[in-house]
């Protein structure tokens, strides 16, 4: 498969329950990188780039996250010409 960035936002219960640390620690397994960060609006960015297999993966994840969360809703949304970062990040 083919390298790619995508970005998710995720909805519910994921800020307060370390849903970034813990989505970082599963890109970095998956060799993955982009970032996490919180929005004001109480969800939760993700930007994972990478090998398309991996990034499968995380994205199915994401529905789950850490002990603690209630996710509601992922979008995913495939990004053209995407500068892909050299790490993974929290914000």
């Amino acid at each position: 498969m083919t390298d790619c960035c995508v970005r998710a936002l995720v909805t519910g219960k994921v800020q307060g329950v370390w849903y970034r640390r813990a989505t970082q620690e599963k890109a970095l397994q998956q060799s993955l990188t982009g970032y996490a960060k919180n929005l004001p609006d109480g969800r939760v960015e993700v930007l994972m780039c990478g090998h398309s297999d991996a990034i499968k993966l995380l994205s199915e994840w994401l529905w789950q996250g850490p002990e603690g969360a209630q996710v509601t809703h992922v979008e995913l949304e495939v990004l053209d010409n995407c500068h892909a970062p050299s790490h993974f990040a929290t914000h």
